[in-house]
């Protein structure tokens, strides 16, 4: 074999092994470009502004709900509830207003009954875990974005600015006898224990 062919195969294996360039789909190309864009911090302000206080409008009254859920827990899930995939875990968007009757330190009790110093409602008050916010309103739809780690993102985000921008208003001013309004989402994993009261990570706290 001469100098020059031998420097041709050499030249055509390399070229087999580190190719010039890779030939992609147009839907792999464009998903890669979403999730080398996506700015979960940029989105969630967006939606914050645009889709989640102005969403607030369509929360389910808490006592209305409660009530259904003494009575028929079933038919509260089925009327009121929110699943996402295939597991047993559901979601409430609810809205209300009630009286503090206990203040600990990564919860607070509100009765939402007149008379009553039991508490139907806890407001989460320390680190936010999960993903009710996320899923329990409806607004935002996992097939919406280009990969699971987006929008695993989001909830990330969304509990941070919650713990950053909403719980240092309930946490500071909460005392026994205050009345709360209230907007979040409640994550149902286990009826036995997150009905009664039921347990809701709240993104509007409004305290007169």
């Amino acid at each position: 074999m001469t100098i020059g062919a031998a420097a041709a195969v050499g030249t055509a294996a390399l070229l087999y092994c580190f190719p010039l360039f890779h030939v992609v789909s147009l839907d792999q190309a464009e998903q890669s470009s979403a999730a080398a864009e996506f700015d979960p911090v940029a989105f969630v302000e967006k939606f914050w502004t645009d889709q989640l206080i102005p969403g607030a409008a369509q929360a389910t009254d808490a006592a209305e709900l409660l009530a259904i859920v003494k009575e028929n827990p079933e038919a509260a899930r089925q009327a009121h509830g929110r699943s996402v995939g295939l597991g047993h875990v559901y979601y409430y968007f609810v809205a209300g207003s009630g009286r503090i009757v206990s203040v600990e330190k990564n919860r607070v009790g509100l009765s939402l009954r007149d008379g009553h110093e039991k508490a139907q409602v806890s407001l989460e008050a320390g680190n936010i875990f999960g993903n009710a916010v996320r899923d329990g309103t409806g607004l935002l739809d996992v097939n919406d974005f280009a990969n699971s780690r987006d929008f695993n993102a989001l909830s990330a985000e969304i509990n941070g600015r919650i713990e950053r921008h909403v719980l240092p208003t309930l946490r500071d001013n909460a005392a026994v006898g205050k009345t709360v309004r209230f907007v979040g989402c409640a994550e149902i994993m286990d009826e036995q224990t997150d009905l009664d009261p039921l347990p809701i990570v709240p993104f509007i706290v409004e305290m007169p």
